[in-house]
């Protein structure tokens, strides 16, 4: 569990809210609870780990942060969570990470971006059933993979994706950093060999009009290598490159104090888990930093 009050987070994550998603979904709602009440829960969730059961379970238990969430009546039930997660899109939480890291002081007129990705337990899956499978020989060989754009000199994401693993990620380098100069101007963008290819180059360079450090790596080392990627083989930006490493130290952060998990029985719920646990994140680092109004 993380070491500061759910209080402050859940005040911070709906005032975010707020300002970015309409109270409701459409005039036809119940208009017994606000999408950005639903939201700050299911951050709630991701901050301490907790499952759609254990979150009506805690909710009913904590006054201080009924009264944080605004809740009038009684708490949602977790069917109601899980429907609202099913619903979400990754717009409506990227504007809200958008919100979130616009309130984060800035740090320099164009920013570093470091992109990577990493794995996350799908916590759905039985652990017996591992080891069964591996005792049968077998490999258990699909899991959540979750990618980010991270502000380096602010650790904080500017942009995510998610999607089911093992698969090759190199193409997503450029709809990640195409989101992330939306967020922030970008200066430079840093990247380990996973995303190694002269298009990613060319789109750094053209496009965004920021430099990139990619380790020429891919492929034997005879091959004769033309363009950015010869030039990176030739002469590698080491310094600039020494930034990435805290991209590892984000995802260490997140899986040390929130959460290593994005459960869900489906790729779409990890996804959708692995994406919320991003914004979660995100209003973590924030919550040190915002002083709401208690009403």
């Amino acid at each position: 569990m993380a070491e500061v009050g759910l209080v402050r987070f859940a005040l911070v994550c709906r005032t975010v809210a707020e300002t970015t998603i309409p109270a409701y979904r459409s005039k036809f709602s119940k208009h017994v609870f606000t999408q950005p009440q639903l939201l700050t829960i299911l951050c709630l969730m991701r901050y301490e780990d907790w499952t759609f059961r254990e979150a009506e379970v805690r909710l009913l238990e904590h006054r201080a942060v009924r009264q944080a969430l605004g809740l009038r009546q009684d708490v949602p039930d977790y069917t109601t969570l899980y429907r609202f997660l099913r619903r979400l899109d990754e717009d409506t939480i990227q504007r809200v990470l958008t919100a979130v890291v616009h309130r984060l002081p800035a740090t320099r007129r164009k920013t570093v971006v470091g992109v990577d990705g990493t794995g996350l337990t799908p916590g759905a899956v039985s652990t017996c059933f591992v080891k069964r499978l591996q005792d049968e020989g077998g490999t258990w060989r699909r899991w959540c993979k979750w990618l980010i754009a991270i502000d380096i000199p602010r650790r904080a994401i500017l942009a995510q994706r998610a999607r089911q693993g093992p698969t090759n990620d190199s193409a997503t380098l450029r709809p990640l950093t195409q989101v992330a100069s939306t967020v922030v101007p970008i200066g430079a963008v840093v990247a380990d060999a996973e995303f190694d290819s002269e298009r990613n180059h060319r789109f750094i360079r053209d496009t965004l009009g920021a430099r990139s450090a990619i380790p020429a790596t891919r492929g034997k080392r005879t091959w004769r290598l033309h363009g950015i990627r010869a030039k990176m083989r030739r002469r590698f930006p080491r310094q600039l490159y020494r930034q990435r490493a805290l991209v590892e130290t984000v995802f260490s952060v997140v899986k040390r104090k929130l959460s290593a998990r994005a459960p869900g029985r489906s790729p779409l719920t990890q996804q959708l888990q692995a994406l919320v646990l991003g914004l979660a994140y995100d209003v973590y680092r924030l919550k040190c930093r915002f002083h709401p109004i208690v009403v």
